[in-house]
């Protein structure tokens, strides 16, 4: 049996914290909005209004506390009110995915097969620093991804195999090839792809 190697970025406990943050906030907007509208519109628009309001951003939240993700074998899985698995060795594609969100960009792998897709993050950065996926997982990451034996794959394998080598060398975060690349996207954009040839053509540079 493959052992289950955990792939949360973020410490679970912080998650739900922030998640309850989330939830509470939604919560007093909510209320504020729909109290205002019952003032105006009467008191069923205003509770209607609080629930539209409120009931995605609060899904949102127990989404976020539920989300967990892990690779066992080849097999990527993430799990929040179901679970998704994509066989990575026969995922139809990969990308490279940077987020920006307040000046914090997260870069990700997004992997899409059999009809899903999940959205793995590899590293998130703010100023010069941030937290990355550790040293084992990287590693089991590199390997299935090389496993594939077609271009995309060797391509990411490399490309983490660089992140380990920078960090067992000791480069600042600002240097590590996963910063590098996200940094190479242009802010402003919630969500974008990098195109996989400039991917390529990056990991062709490094040592």
């Amino acid at each position: 049996m493959s052992e289950r190697i955990p792939l949360d970025l973020l410490d679970p406990k912080a998650v739900r914290k922030r998640a309850r943050t989330v939830a509470i906030g939604a919560l007093i907007v909510a209320a504020a909005f729909g109290g205002l509208l019952g003032l105006l519109a009467g008191r069923t628009a205003g509770l209607v209004a609080a629930a539209v309001f409120a009931v995605p951003l609060l899904l949102l939240a127990v989404s976020e506390a539920r989300r967990r993700v892990w690779l066992e074998g080849h097999v990527l899985s993430v799990r929040a009110f179901g679970t998704r698995s994509v066989d990575l060795r026969a995922a139809d594609q990969l990308d490279l995915l940077v987020t920006d969100m307040r000046g914090t960009r997260t870069v990700g792998l997004l992997v899409r097969g059999g009809g899903k897709a999940i959205n793995l993050a590899l590293a998130l950065y703010a100023g010069t620093g941030g937290r990355e996926q550790g040293v084992l997982p990287l590693r089991r990451l590199a390997d299935v991804l090389a496993g594939r034996g077609d271009a995309p794959g060797l391509v990411f394998s490399e490309l983490l195999v660089a992140q380990l080598r920078a960090e067992a060398r000791g480069l600042a975060a600002a240097d590590r090839p996963l910063y590098r690349l996200g940094s190479m996207a242009p802010s402003g954009r919630l969500a974008q792809k990098l195109n996989p040839d400039a991917i390529s053509r990056f990991v062709s540079t490094l040592d």
